[in-house]
């Protein structure tokens, strides 16, 4: 399978005319996953022409305007259409407080069933295929990353091997293909692993955001396919970082170094930097990881796995 994520801000605090604030989307078999919802995400939205109707989880890092300040008019533009489905929302307690406040003050129409989930460290979120993780973090209020993943995928079907043992095409196969064993007309088990190759590795997609440097975060985000992750300030400032409960991009650099990442795509920046200047943040951090790009408003990644 595959997983497409749209990065629709990367600024951290302010929003700039070229840099919105920090928000991302993945979308999986058409199903949008929205990770926090700073200013200007439907801007970031409709210049990418995602249908923000098929958004039905919402996960926020942590209670800081710049991460939430535009799901409130999320909330009332999904009242604008015939929504049937519930949106559930994930993320701190206090989350829900605003939410319910929001609605109160505002007067918000809403024609539709919004659930919270308070999130704490470990699985938030499963069903058939994926699994969300939520990684516990350090800031100055409670605060979590979040890690999607793939379950992996049965081996491909061997066509030959079937024939060769005599399995009758039907009803037989697909069962084979959802790990469950057969028995033939004269008795013979045939088992699953005689038809399929080796079981396919699912992609694996990282969100870090608003954090001290913690060695831990490595464990959480091993192997990912890419991380997407904080790099607010150059290493001359990791002093101005610790105090403010962020890292450097030499930082989030190490985070991708030991965790075995394929790509790291840097967010998050501090609006003191330019755009040219944003350059100085990736190139201190490829010192570490080589594999590291700027993260940049509309950017779409796509992960896949080719096995």
């Amino acid at each position: 399978m595959s997983l497409e994520v749209f990065i629709l801000g990367t600024s951290g605090m302010q929003p700039l005319p070229n840099r919105f604030l920090t928000s991302a989307m993945v979308r999986r078999e058409g199903e949008l996953f929205l990770f926090d919802c700073g200013e200007c995400t439907q801007v970031s939205l409709k210049m990418l022409n995602l249908h923000w109707k098929r958004i039905n989880k919402i996960f926020i890092s942590h209670m800081h305007a710049d991460h939430v300040t535009g799901l409130p008019g999320l909330l009332m533009l999904s009242s604008q259409v015939d929504r049937t489905e519930p949106l559930y929302i994930y993320g701190p307690a206090k989350l829900n407080e605003y939410i319910n406040a929001n609605r109160k003050l505002l007067d918000m129409y809403i024609n539709y069933e919004i659930i919270f989930r308070e999130v704490g460290p470990g699985t938030v979120y499963e069903d058939e295929s994926i699994t969300i993780e939520a990684v516990p973090l350090l800031h100055t209020k409670p605060c979590f990353g979040y890690v999607m993943t793939e379950k992996d995928r049965p081996g491909e079907f061997s066509v030959e091997n079937a024939t060769a043992l005599g399995i009758p095409m039907g009803p037989m196969w697909g069962r084979l293909q959802r790990g469950e064993n057969v028995v033939l007309e004269g008795g013979t088990v045939i088992y699953p692993s005689q038809v399929l190759g080796p079981a396919r590795k699912g992609v694996r997609f990282a969100y870090i955001t608003d954090t001290v440097y913690l060695s831990s975060i490595a464990n959480h985000v091993k192997g990912a396919d890419l991380l997407l992750c904080e790099g607010m300030f150059t290493r001359d400032l990791a002093a101005d970082a610790f105090e403010k409960k962020h890292m450097t991009s030499s930082q989030a650099a190490t985070i991708a170094l030991d965790a075995g990442v394929k790509k790291l795509a840097l967010i998050h920046y501090s609006p003191r930097y330019t755009d040219k200047e944003l350059k100085t943040l990736r190139d201190e951090a490829r010192e570490i990881f080589p594999q590291t790009y700027l993260g940049k408003d509309g950017m779409i990644v796509e992960l896949s796995n080719s096995d």
